[in-house]
């Protein structure tokens, strides 16, 4: 039994009454009040508690699959009510490293009735996490006492990369392809025939096939699309660099989301795509494939690995791909870069694929640095935290361009923006046929 405030109020007006019938009669007998007035409403208080056990209020949780990490993922319980009025208080017990919106829920049912309680969570690290057991206060019928109980709901469940924002990306990528997709095709972006189609007004003159229009006596276009079947390589970087905290998260989860979109892309597209992960060496090889299965692939083989503090082998990574991969490829690269000295061998590796392959070298920049870059101030400590931060973009401005001027891709953007920035710079290259 837990107190209710009006068992609270009820002792102490139990008390407030002993007080004056002390004056009235012998100060004996008004404690004698007091015991007896106390013990009877303590009485019915547990009373009231244990009669909950009648009519307790049902609760599941329902079954959490996936969580993604770095988003509020949605958590539900499932409450059913008896033929009575309930009043309850229920704690989840999520694991405690990760923020909620909510520790308590509370709400008050009408008989025979149901209802969905829910919280976020929002996990800051991949793995497995137990969820126990769902701690339950109901109110008794006259409100002088809780009853409290638990209701065994344990469970393990599996935090993911942001499979959220794959969802997100995966109804965009089919809603383009069903839509602006086809106007690109319409202006002739791409190299690969598709079909035949009427001639409009407005259409590109120079895609009119002049065959077929002489054959049907009117004209007609070709209609072209980006090329399928091509390849695609991502190289994630796990080594110390990606360890690091960036807007809650490691960078290497940051690059993980921005990995598993960029695949996610190039197999809507009908290209082939494999990953590998390095630190000093390469840790994992996913060979290139097409289908959507291969996606269920990566999340199974990617989700586990975390990343090290170990410098990055990047030439030995390199040097590994070009043997196992002799096709020209798109070649995407994920980690980042301080300086042209901290960097030279990043700088050594990427220009190894040119020309054979088309390089592609991505940045996960920390956000913060730019604040403190862009803002002004008058304090001194601030500002010589700002000259470092300029000093910083600056010399990470040089790198990219030696990497610009031997050929090589570049994209540098806050990590938490770069997996949409990513993808729609691989869907500008396969409209412009650039592979």
């Amino acid at each position: 039994m837990i107190p209710a405030i009006r068992l609270y109020l009820l002792l102490l007006f139990g008390l407030i009454i002993g007080g004056l019938s002390a004056m009235i009669f012998k100060p004996q007998s008004s404690v004698f009040f007091i015991l007896i007035f106390d013990s009877i409403i303590l009485g019915l208080g547990i009373w009231d508690s244990q009669q909950v056990k009648k009519y307790q209020v049902q609760i599941t949780r329902n079954p959490l699959y996936r969580l993604s990490i770095g988003r509020d993922n949605l958590v539900e319980l499932l409450v059913k009510n008896s033929d009575r009025n309930a009043q309850i208080i229920i704690k989840d017990s999520y694991p405690l490293d990760f923020l909620v919106s909510t520790n308590t829920l509370k709400s008050v049912l009408s008989p025979n009735s149901n209802q969905t309680l829910s919280y976020t969570i929002y996990p800051n690290h991949r793995g497995e996490y137990n969820w126990g057991n769902i701690q339950v206060r109901q109110l008794g019928k006259f409100k002088l006492a809780w009853y409290d109980w638990k209701i065994p709901a344990q469970e393990t469940v599996a935090i993911y990369p942001d499979l959220i924002g794959l969802r997100s990306l995966s109804i965009r990528l089919t809603l383009e392809a069903t839509g602006s997709m086809r106007q690109a095709r319409r202006f002739g972006i791409g190299t690969e025939f598709s079909e035949l189609q009427e001639y409009n007004k407005g259409d590109d003159m120079r895609l009119i096939d002049w065959k077929a229009t002489a054959r049907r006596n009117r004209p007609f276009i070709r209609i072209l699309e980006p090329d399928k079947e091509q390849t695609l390589i991502i190289l994630l970087d796990r080594g110390r660099l990606m360890t690091s905290q960036v807007q809650g998260l490691k960078r290497f989860d940051w690059g993980l989301n921005a990995t598993l979109s960029l695949a996610l892309a190039g197999l809507h597209r009908g290209d082939k795509v494999g990953i590998g992960v390095f630190d000093k060496q390469v840790m994992t090889w996913i060979p290139p494939q097409r289908g959507q299965h291969q996606l269920s692939v990566f999340l199974d083989r990617l989700t586990p690995i975390q990343p090290v503090l170990l410098e990055p082998d990047y030439v030995g990574a390199v040097s590994q791909l070009v043997q196992q991969q002799t096709r020209r490829a798109l070649v995407v690269l994920i980690t980042d870069i301080i300086d042209t000295t901290a960097s030279a061998e990043l700088l050594s590796a990427m220009t190894k694929l040119t020309p054979r392959y088309l390089p592609f070298c991505i940045a996960l920049r920390d956000p913060q640095v730019d604040t403190i870059a862009h803002t002004s101030t008058l304090k001194v400590d601030e500002a010589y935290q700002r000259a470092v931060a300029l000093d910083l973009l600056s010399q990470r401005q040089v790198a990219f361009a030696r990497l610009k001027q031997r050929g090589v891709l570049v994209l540098d953007a806050p990590a938490n923006q770069i997996s949409e920035q990513l993808v729609n710079r691989y869907l500008q290259l396969k409209a412009k046929s650039l592979l």
